[in-house]
């Protein structure tokens, strides 16, 4: 942490100062390798539906969650398009969405709460926390613009290294996700097939226009 930040980093708060350490940290990322846990809470249908999965990404703009619990879901990010393919809940399609948007978004491990978080987010402090025995400051975002791909979250910050541990976002269907990174590989070496999706045999591809016509 450079001299300059911590100077800075003396006359904020808590949360601000967690904040600012994880814009720091995640500067330097140009890839990453990850493991995680997630839980999906529907309060609608008072469901909860957990999975894990491995998540591997290059900046700016590819990503892919693929799942292992359950097996065969897949989020992936090609740059141009979001794929988001979920066989155990919705088998025989793919949803197809344009890069930035949808609630897929907040699934992006490094860009989603660090990418200049002061002009999207008003910040505030939840108090100290514990992730997997590592210690951790919660903040409280909530986003400035309605096209936020989520109303509001809660973010763990390891107060010693900068790095996301945990989120948990309240998407704008009133769904609650929450991720726990297990494992976190930064500048991992990472193959451009990772990010390439082909549709399965006989799945329709549905485009996000075409669903949100039909809402």
């Amino acid at each position: 942490m450079s001299l300059l930040l911590i100077a800075a980093l003396a006359f904020q708060s808590p949360a601000d100062q967690a904040v600012d350490a994880a814009v720091e940290a995640y500067s330097r990322i140009t890839t990453a390798r990850a493991t995680f846990e997630q839980t999906i809470t529907n309060p609608l249908t008072g469901s909860t539906l957990s999975s894990r999965g491995t998540f591997e990404q290059q900046r700016p703009n590819l990503f892919a969650f693929r799942f292992t619990e359950p097996k065969g879901d897949a989020i992936v990010s090609d740059g141009r398009y979001i794929w988001v393919y979920l066989p155990s809940s919705t088998p025989g399609q793919v949803l197809r969405a344009p890069v930035g948007r949808g609630p897929a978004g907040s699934l992006d491990l490094i860009g989603e709460f660090f990418s200049n978080p002061r002009e999207r987010y008003s910040i505030a402090d939840a108090g100290a926390g514990e992730v997997g025995g590592r210690p951790a400051r919660v903040v409280r975002l909530t986003p400035k613009s309605s096209e936020a791909s989520f109303t509001r979250a809660r973010v763990w910050i390891d107060t010693t290294t900068g790095a996301l541990l945990q989120f948990e976002a309240e998407e704008v269907s009133g769904i609650t996700r929450r991720v726990r990174i297990t494992s976190f590989e930064t500048n991992a070496a990472v193959s451009a097939q990772s990010f390439v999706f082909k549709p399965p045999r006989g799945v329709r591809v549905v485009d996000s226009a075409v669903l949100q016509g039909r809402g």
